[in-house]
């Protein structure tokens, strides 16, 4: 509300043009923040996107995480058509600005709509497109090979856990949370808040 008590809508976040928008590019915008707030060890949760973007920072910046919460994180490139991440890369880029956006806005719940349509919809678009192209090595990988402390929090809802044999071999402990889906931190907080305390099981 304004002083007049008009209401008003939230002003769309305008992104920099000149940013990659990759994981690698998200990671080091990361890296700078800890820098700058003198950050080092710290305990990283990530959800989705959020998850591979700190898989990544802890490979190139092993100094400033100590631990790993994943919730959900996107593992692979070129994750599935019913991914969000793929229905928005799925677009060309002017596509996506032009009109894709605002029927995207439409199909996802509104839980997700009322974060994305602040977001600057061609910084949206290129860090899908970032997201879907993955990292080299990719990010499954990296995260297996990490000698840190790795929670891996799936969804009940979301299915079996792609190649979660391979993520226990390697030391990552991976916990199902009864009933949620993709947003385990609404559907099932008790879950979420006893991994990322380092409490609790499968």
């Amino acid at each position: 509300m304004t002083e007049e008590g008009e209401h008003r809508e939230p002003a769309v976040l305008v992104r920099p043009e000149d940013f990659g928008y990759t994981l690698v590019d998200h990671a080091d915008a990361l890296a700078a923040a800890l820098d700058a707030a003198g950050v080092t060890g710290a305990e990283l949760v990530g959800h989705s996107m959020g998850g591979s973007v700190a898989i990544v920072l802890a490979r190139r910046r092993p100094d400033l995480v100590s631990r790993l919460v994943l919730t959900e994180a996107d593992l692979d490139a070129c994750p599935p058509v019913t991914a969000g991440s793929s229905g928005i890369a799925g677009y060309e880029e002017d596509d996506f600005v032009d009109g894709g956006h605002a029927r995207v806005l439409e199909r996802v719940g509104p839980l997700w709509a009322a974060t994305m349509r602040l977001a600057d919809p061609r910084a949206l678009h290129r860090s899908a497109v970032g997201l879907r192209k993955g990292t080299d090595p990719v990010m499954r990988t990296v995260l297996e090979g990490l000698t840190i402390e790795r929670v891996y929090v799936q969804g009940e809802r979301s299915g079996e856990l792609q190649g979660r044999e391979g993520l226990e071999a390697a030391g990552v402990r991976v916990v199902t949370a009864a009933g949620a889906g993709h947003n385990v931190m609404f559907d099932n907080p008790d879950a979420f808040v006893a991994a990322v305390a380092g409490s609790g099981g499968d």
